[in-house]
């Protein structure tokens, strides 16, 4: 589906990033292949459900071993939810789910889940789908793309990413890119003829590219070795223990165990590469999973605390105000959606 782009358009450019960086470094060597696949026009009240996660593979990248998929919200607020955890999106976020999990869709108003095979026609397509559903109110305008990618940051047994999380570029160029991406992708598919079944061909590459480092730029040692950590045969399976299960009592020993090495030469390992030790950077972690909770979802503090590993909201509260300089709460206003 992806193509060479017509005439004189042009994808916008995409910001310098920090050449030093190690994290820069290795999206810089992704190799995504992808599209814009579907346009949605939605108007409150609304709401659906995607393919299962196999038959959206099938559909989208027959034979592709990894599919993520995103939602671009262009205009409208919504909601996503995958796992029973909801998150809130709104013009210029962008919603992620890197290992292609089920998930529903739906607008500020309650509304009825439609599956999504009931709104639009059957493949193959000869063109572009767009779906027109809802009941008439406020429109919300999403732009949904697809990628492939064999790189381990998106091996789901690693679990680098949560199942889906939202990014909300910060004022800047940055921001400024991400918005006239949107502008583009939406103005190129609105064009897109009945004859001509095809995508701008390098968008949906660097855009994600762009949203998984202003992502990742919060994880804990992203910039000291995060991702050459999951290519290491030691640090491997115990960041996949600790990202799969982050709200487990997890100890040194136990990780150990799940990298079938000794305490010593785990701590070591996560001492050189990381630059932390494992229950530092466990901790860090988890206050990287509860911004996100925290700045997309409206679940309590309690909620949270118990999704991160926290057996109460005091303990969290306690150590959230450790890592950040102020209570999750104050934090949580200080960045409404």
């Amino acid at each position: 589906m992806p193509g060479p782009l017509a005439g004189h358009d042009r994808a916008p450019a995409v910001p310098d990033p920090d050449p030093t960086s190690a994290l820069a470094d290795a999206l810089a060597r992704l190799r995504l292949e992808g599209a814009i696949f579907l346009r949605g026009e939605y108007s409150e009240a609304w709401a659906y459900e995607s393919l299962p996660s196999a038959d959206a593979a099938a559909v989208l990248a027959p034979g592709g071993a990894r599919v993520l998929l995103f939602h671009v919200v262009a205009a409208g607020r919504c909601w996503v939810e995958a796992g029973g955890e909801r998150h809130w999106a709104q013009a210029g976020d962008v919603v992620v789910l890197p290992y292609n999990d089920e998930h529903r869709m739906g607008g500020v108003a309650p509304a009825s889940c439609v599956p999504i095979a009931a709104l639009i026609d059957d493949p193959p397509w000869e063109r572009m789908p767009v779906i027109e559903h809802g009941e008439g109110g406020a429109r919300t305008s999403v732009v949904c793309g697809y990628l492939t990618c064999e790189d381990p940051l998106f091996d789901p047994r690693l679990r680098a990413f949560p199942p889906l999380f939202v990014v909300s570029p910060p004022d800047g160029p940055g921001r400024d890119w991400v918005r006239a991406s949107i502008d583009y992708a939406m103005a190129q598919t609105a064009q897109i003829s009945p004859a001509r079944f095809e995508a701008p061909a390098r968008v949906p590459e660097l855009l994600l590219v762009e949203i998984l480092r202003l992502h990742l730029a919060s994880a804990p040692a992203a910039e000291r070795g995060w991702v050459r950590a999951l290519r290491d045969p030691v640090l491997a399976p115990a960041l996949a223990a600790i990202h799969g299960s982050p709200d487990r009592k997890w100890r040194v020993a136990t990780l150990a165990r799940e990298a079938s090495v000794s305490e010593s030469l785990l701590d070591e390992r996560f001492r050189a590469v990381l630059g932390v030790a494992p229950i530092r950077y466990l901790t860090e972690w988890r206050m990287h999973l509860a911004e996100d909770l925290l700045r997309s979802t409206e679940l309590g503090l309690a909620a949270v605390a118990r999704r991160v590993g926290y057996d109460s909201e005091v303990a969290f509260s306690r150590a959230f105000k450790r890592a950040h300089g102020e209570a999750p709460s104050a934090w949580r206003v200080r960045r409404p959606r």
